[in-house]
């Protein structure tokens, strides 16, 4: 199957997510990953979907079902090499005394992951990567017991050089503050 990162653009309203998942459930597509925020036009949210599928049309049909909802200001469908892309991962690491001491050194220089709470009894860890990159470093860190472990959705921006604004109604649109 391929990975696919679908880009919505909607007016913020509410009722907008139930309304684009409703069309995902209808095709009986799972969504891998969802990350939903304000863009950086005031009013104006910006939906990015993970979906793994086999079938290339079938994509790009869910893509021109999703530009018929009313609050689709534009939606876009990419592979992974078109877009720029992380994640987040949060590691709760248990650091008991007398344990075998964690290699913030290797943490640091080799998975790019930073500690950012240091307790008595346990470490939280921070991971930006790929999904790939992030299970990786799930690997490595594993055998000092993972207490927590959280992965955000994905974040994407495309590498076309077009930006929000090249799709946008002709409006003023309002920069977020």
């Amino acid at each position: 199957m391929t990975t696919y990162t679908i880009c919505v653009f909607t007016e913020n309203t509410i009722g907008i997510l139930n309304k684009i998942t409703t069309i995902l459930t209808r095709r009986r597509i799972n969504i891998d990953s969802l990350t939903v925020s304000e863009t950086e036009r005031k009013g104006i949210s910006r939906f990015t979907i993970v979906i793994r599928h086999e079938s290339r049309e079938a994509v790009e049909k869910l893509v021109r079902q999703i530009r018929k909802v009313i609050e689709v200001l534009a939606v876009f469908g990419y592979l992974n090499d078109d877009i720029a892309y992380n994640e987040i991962a949060l590691f709760k690491v248990s650091t008991p005394i007398g344990a075998k001491p964690i290699d913030i050194e290797t943490i640091n220089k080799v998975y790019k992951a930073w500690v950012v709470y240091w307790h008595l009894t346990y470490v939280i860890i921070q991971k930006t990567g790929t999904e790939k990159e992030i299970f990786e470093f799930f690997d490595y860190i594993k055998p000092h017991e993972i207490l927590e472990f959280v992965r955000s959705g994905r974040v994407a921006v495309s590498k076309s050089p077009q930006t929000l604004v090249d799709y946008l109604p002709e409006a003023e649109w309002e920069y977020y503050q």
